[in-house]
């Protein structure tokens, strides 16, 4: 129960790796607020709340759009009114899209930005201004989780935005971490390598699959509680004198 007491919003939590966070959470002690703009898994299978609130665990969902700030600030609102604080937010909500820089519209980076660099900026930013105001619990004011991605230390090969997106996350993290360090507000990331959330799509496409094997030292690919997991130890008080960090979940693809 690393969580215990603790409260959580986690984005596009309704779903694959968001999914597996905030039922992780919830398992730990977390009250988690579920925010997402669908309550269907893309994947298929139970609803997020419903799980966990079957295995015991304490959750709620909100409709959210993190391209809007008023959608965030509901959030965390609503968090907040569980218990006073917000102990902990989850930026995990992204989009993806499949073209190189010379295919790609100014429509569709618009619409990928607007997820994944302006949506984890809006999160960060709703959490900074509620946590600035909170008490010091065991050293933080409060911990913000991003999920950033492999491909934003390295090219994401013919998907550009997605690429520059989470290389978007990377920056925010660390620039987060330092400008709030004396306020004791902690920022990390987590970057997860090929993780297969059940989705199909281009997701199982085999050519795509014999790239992420080829590159992953692992003999599997990742699992959403894989990420999970990581997520679990920086959102809890074990991750002691850690900021501004991007863990690797990869199967050793950035060492390969």
């Amino acid at each position: 129960m690393r969580l215990e007491h603790k409260t959580a919003v986690v984005t596009g939590g309704a779903s694959g790796i968001g999914k597996a966070i905030a039922i992780a959470f919830a398992r730990e002690g977390a009250h988690v607020v579920v925010a997402d703009i669908v309550q269907e898994p893309l994947e298929g299978g139970d609803q997020t709340v419903p799980t966990i609130k079957a295995a015991g665990g304490s959750a709620e969902f909100l409709t959210c759009d993190v391209t809007k700030s008023a959608d965030l600030d509901a959030a965390v609102a609503q968090a907040v009114a569980k218990s006073g604080r917000l102990d902990i937010m989850v930026n995990n909500a992204a989009g993806r899209s499949p073209f190189r820089m010379h295919e790609t519209t100014e429509a569709e980076w618009d619409k990928v930005m607007a997820v994944n660099a302006k949506g984890v900026f809006l999160g960060c930013r709703a959490a900074v201004i509620q946590m600035l105001g909170q008490e010091i619990v065991n050293e933080a004011r409060g911990r913000i989780v991003n999920i950033s991605s492999q491909h934003g230390m390295v090219r994401s090969p013919s998907s550009f935005s997605y690429g520059v997106g989470k290389a978007a996350v990377v920056y925010m993290t660390r620039q987060i971490a330092g400008d709030y360090a004396a306020d004791n507000i902690v920022c990390n990331a987590v970057a997860p390598g090929k993780v297969l959330t059940g989705r199909t799509e281009g997701a199982t496409d085999p050519d795509i699959l014999a790239y992420s094997h080829a590159r992953t030292p692992w003999p599997r690919l990742g699992r959403p509680t894989d990420i999970a997991n990581a997520a679990v130890f920086l959102a809890s008080d074990d991750a002691t004198f850690i900021t501004g960090e991007n863990l690797m979940v990869d199967g050793g693809w950035m060492a390969n």
